[in-house]
């Protein structure tokens, strides 16, 4: 297949995938709303680095371990959704709090953007996402700039869709009108959380024996 008919149809795939509202959606917005706009960039970099790290590991042949070992897709599976449980738990039973916005401190850069990359890696719809696109999209022919290309562009595609998020959910107008509602934002994006993340674990099969 054309190198530029091959990118085309992969991401033709991945940005609509990208756009729908998800774990890593969730982390953004929750971060903009709480931390600001640094904290939203933060975890919109950290989600960034967790996508690209997935579809370098598609294109070095996740999908073929994959499919050799069936357990590790459910293990994968399982400890995901179980992290994104977790997660949700924790933003229900956060107390609320009075926050001004106008000295809302951010997060250190570095805890936001671990926590947009600990919430991509642990999301098993990224594996089955690149592990099923990206990886069979290629062959041994595929020229490594290609490669490049499509990693590169993961990356792209998912900072600047979470900076524009970012930007508009951490703008003052909106975060004025949503501060006062932060509780409910935080057991909103738990309960969110907690049903992707039971789904996840309801829709995993078991290891083969």
């Amino acid at each position: 297949m054309d190198p530029l008919l091959t990118l085309a149809t992969v991401f033709a795939i991945f940005i609509p995938a990208l756009l729908l509202p998800g774990p890593d959606f969730i982390a953004v917005v929750r971060s903009a709303l709480t931390r600001g706009l640094w904290g939203g960039l933060g975890t919109a970099l950290g989600v960034s680095l967790g996508l690209a790290f997935y579809a370098t590991l598609s294109l070095l042949g996740l999908s073929a371990l994959l499919v050799e070992y069936q357990w590790l897709t459910w293990v994968v599976r399982v400890l995901g959704g179980g992290y994104l449980i977790y997660l949700g738990i924790r933003l229900i039973l956060t107390r609320p709090e009075t926050i001004d916005v106008e000295t809302l401190a951010p997060a250190p850069t570095g805890q936001t953007v671990l926590f947009g990359f600990a919430v991509t890696l642990t999301n098993p719809k990224a594996v089955v996402l690149f592990a099923s696109v990206f990886a069979t999209a290629v062959t041994e022919q595929t020229p490594s700039w290609l490669l490049i290309a499509m990693i590169a562009l993961v990356f792209a595609s998912g900072l600047i869709w979470y900076a524009i998020v970012t930007a508009f959910m951490a703008s003052p107008p909106v975060m004025r009108q949503v501060m006062a509602a932060r509780h409910t934002v935080e057991r909103v994006a738990g309960a969110c959380f907690i049903a992707i993340g039971g789904k996840i674990i309801a829709d995993a099969r078991g290891p083969a024996p």
